[in-house]
């Protein structure tokens, strides 16, 4: 069984409300679909496993991910770290985790499959993008236990201190955009990532 990609889409999106948007931002329209939607199917087009955790009441995402197939978590997170723990303990057959954030819907398949390649051979893979680590991050099963017990806000990022971690340099630093305020939803042409 290869790495597999867990999709952390169980966020309040606090920011986006506070800047007036409405509902959640993942079930926003952008291009042809939602944030969520564009993010899922850029994901599919790896060809990696896919794994989905968001909140009970976001109905719009469970329809998605039912109309794809693709199996989900439920929970009322009260933080980044209580997902990504909800979607590695639901995946302990899978042979490492891709952690992504729903609300980066530009990543495209070809970076998804870089990372999961690389994690064959690093326990630790991650993007990089104009000297800025992106997304998504890769961890090898050496992890599983750790992952399993985070919580709080801060996700996986205190897990990552201190550690030698193996960098991907991404070209495209559109792909590591991400969406917090409605202003970024202006429709705009994506460049029609296929799968690699």
């Amino acid at each position: 069984m290869k790495a597999g990609i867990i999709i952390t889409a169980a966020g309040r999106a606090e920011r986006f409300k506070k800047a007036g948007g409405q509902g959640n931002k993942l079930n926003a329209l952008l291009n042809d679909g939602s944030v969520f939607a564009q993010t899922l199917h850029h994901a599919l087009a790896s060809g990696l496993a896919v794994h989905v955790v968001t909140r009970p009441e976001n109905s719009e995402i469970q329809a998605l991910c039912r109309a794809h197939q693709v199996p989900f978590t439920l929970i009322a997170s009260s933080g980044l770290g209580e997902s990504i723990a909800a979607g590695v303990c639901a995946t302990p057959q899978w042979h490492g985790w891709l952690i992504h954030l729903a609300d980066m819907p530009f990543v495209p398949p070809s970076v998804f499959v870089e990372v999961a390649q690389a994690l064959e051979f690093h326990p630790l893979v991650r993007p990089y993008v104009n000297a800025q680590p992106g997304h998504p991050v890769g961890f090898s099963p050496a992890w599983f236990g750790k992952l399993c017990q985070l919580t709080g806000d801060n996700g996986a990022r205190e897990l990552l201190r201190g550690e030698t971690i193996h960098f991907i340099e991404v070209k495209d630093s559109d792909s590591q955009r991400d969406i917090d305020l409605p202003s970024q939803l202006i429709q705009r042409s994506e460049k029609n990532h296929a799968a690699p």
